[in-house]
């Protein structure tokens, strides 16, 4: 049985009992005996489609249907007139009132059925642009028009959003001269919804960081302060987010970041690329949640990079996930290339089941450039691991 919803409002009893049985077959049916009844029932559930009679006592089809078109809510509702009236006066007052499709009685059951598929199938169609469009429109918000640039240092960044992806997002601050905050996240859920609440969740994101930046730069308390602020608020209480905030010192070649459940990040270097460990609670699932902070230094030649899951969760043609052994393979064979992010996502799409990325993807790459002295380099080779000896860390021949 399909999952649309449709109402029928009629006054008279067999025609309204036959609509109901013909049409309860394929889709959920809830009746209605005129215009007033209608319109109790759609406070209750919004239908997919309204089928209605236009003569009929106490509220009459012309009147529901204008009242629906007040509306925001229920205006876009497709309806279909089903009347005796063949005149041409009462076909065009319909039209002008935004019917989408008028029936005469008599008339023949499986034309209706007909007329009924092929108007949820046309307003699906165009639900689905809409939404495409709504969420391209979320998509570009929630990515930066430019990145974070720093002397010896280089940056880059690839975003793909689908159509019907998820809540991915990337965010940039500089709040003094020469410190960056870097915002890496993904809310929970796929498609519009998803990208709508990405898009509240990072206004809250950035309003904290201006906020608490006055008295605190650590990427800790303000992960604190943001799952606080997003629990207290009522239309975001049952959202849940990854988020990884960054803190990012070039002249002193340290990162610090915070780890909310998110993904978690990579240090690649001459010698190969290992996981960086730390993780903390995904944010809406526990007010009292502590965030730690970690400190990361870049040394010559090293690059940290940041991701969301869309690229974990990539199927290979060998029927597994790429999850972060292969993150792991691929960043170190794209480790010195000219551009190294379409490098990862090129070489991992052409090594997938399918042509295309299934999920949301986003990558960033934070690059310490080479020593130019680099026999100095070779003989020091201080490529910093962010793990003590038996931290469990997946180690890669550092």
């Amino acid at each position: 049985m399909s999952q649309h919803s449709i109402l029928v409002v009629e006054d008279e009893h067999t025609l309204r009992r036959l609509l109901e049985y013909r049409l309860g077959k394929q889709y959920k049916v809830s009746t209605a005996a005129n215009g007033e009844e209608a319109i109790e029932r759609i406070s209750e559930e919004l239908p997919n489609l309204i089928i209605s009679d236009i003569m009929m006592p106490k509220m009459d089809g012309f009147a529901l249907q204008a009242a629906l078109q007040e509306r925001q809510e229920t205006r876009a509702i497709p309806f279909i007139f089903l009347t005796a009236k063949a005149d041409e006066a009462s076909r065009l007052k319909g039209r002008r009132t935004g019917v989408d499709d008028y029936i005469t009685k008599p008339f023949d059951i499986d034309q209706l059925l007909s007329r009924v598929e092929r108007l949820l199938e046309r307003t699906a169609i165009f639900q689905n642009q809409l939404d495409a469009k709504i969420g391209q429109d979320f998509s570009q918000k929630l990515m930066p028009k430019n990145l974070p640039l720093a002397d010896g240092y280089r940056t880059f960044f690839h975003s793909a959003p689908k159509e019907h992806g998820g809540g991915d997002l990337f965010d940039w601050s500089e709040p003094k001269p020469g410190t960056f905050f870097i915002t890496i996240g993904d809310v929970m859920g796929k498609g519009l919804q998803a990208k709508f609440y990405a898009f509240s969740f990072l206004g809250y994101v950035r309003s904290t960081l201006h906020t608490l930046l006055r008295t605190t730069t650590s990427p800790a308390e303000v992960m604190t302060r943001v799952n606080q602020v997003l629990m207290d608020d009522p239309p975001l209480e049952d959202t849940f987010a990854s988020l990884l905030l960054l803190k990012w010192e070039p002249a002193r070649n340290l990162v610090t970041y915070a780890n909310a459940g998110h993904c978690r990040p990579v240090m690649v270097g001459p010698r190969g690329a290992e996981i960086v460990q730390h993780s903390d609670m995904i944010l809406g699932l526990d007010p009292s949640a502590e965030f730690k902070d970690t400190s990361l230094v870049l040394q010559p030649g090293t690059s940290l990079i940041t991701y969301t899951d869309g690229l974990l969760e990539q199927e290979l043609k060998s029927g597994e996930q790429l999850g972060e052994e292969g993150i792991l393979r691929y960043a170190a064979t794209a480790y010195g290339k000219p551009d190294p992010v379409h490098t990862i996502i090129n070489n991992v799409l052409a090594d997938s089941s399918k042509s295309e990325y299934g999920d949301d993807i986003l990558m960033f790459w934070l690059e310490r450039e080479a020593s130019r002295d680099r026999e100095s380099v070779s003989q020091n080779p201080r490529w910093f691991s962010p793990f003590s000896e038996g931290a469990g860390s997946t180690n890669r021949g550092l």
